[in-house]
């Protein structure tokens, strides 16, 4: 098992291992309170797409046997995606989620290597729109206000 032990098997491994621990957290979140799964339903079927994807990882690289070279190791992309996150949480507080996700989204796409101006503004408007569309309308899920300011309360006319 040794000699099988590549880089691909370990990747899929830790990936299995996060899907089962996201998993498991994932029943942790309440549902509705008409009974359906609501806000769990989204993390439960990511975390379960993780251990399938994590498990068809590793059995790719049991069945190889060989090293598949992994991307450079970035270590300034990963800190400046931890910034971004701790902002992004700080903003929904003080912001609300909409212009929270409208100035966070374009960043993380920055940190992926996305440069296209068009692109960027595109990622500010369509993923707080999809988003909110899909969690807070479609699943009814309550959206976090913002304690200085909320878009919502221009949108809505609150």
């Amino acid at each position: 098992m040794a000699g099988r032990l590549n880089q691909t098997v370990i990747v899929g491994a830790m990936l299995a291992l996060f899907g089962i621990a996201a998993t498991l957290a994932s029943f942790q979140i309440e549902i509705d309170r008409d009974g359906g799964w609501g806000a769990r339903i989204f993390p439960l079927a990511g975390s379960v797409a993780l251990v399938v994807l994590g498990l068809v990882e590793l059995l790719k690289g049991l069945r190889e046997g060989r090293v598949t070279a992994l991307p450079a190791f970035n270590a300034w992309a990963i800190a400046g995606l931890l910034v971004v996150a701790l902002f992004y949480v700080w903003a929904i507080g003080v912001a609300g989620y909409l212009i929270a996700t409208a100035i966070a989204a374009p960043l993380a796409m920055l940190l992926f290597g996305i440069r296209d101006w068009r692109a960027l503004v595109a990622t500010a408007i369509l993923c707080p729109a999809i988003y909110h569309l899909i969690f807070f309308e479609g699943l009814g899920v309550f959206p976090p206000l913002g304690r200085w300011f909320d878009l919502l309360d221009v949108i809505q006319g609150y």
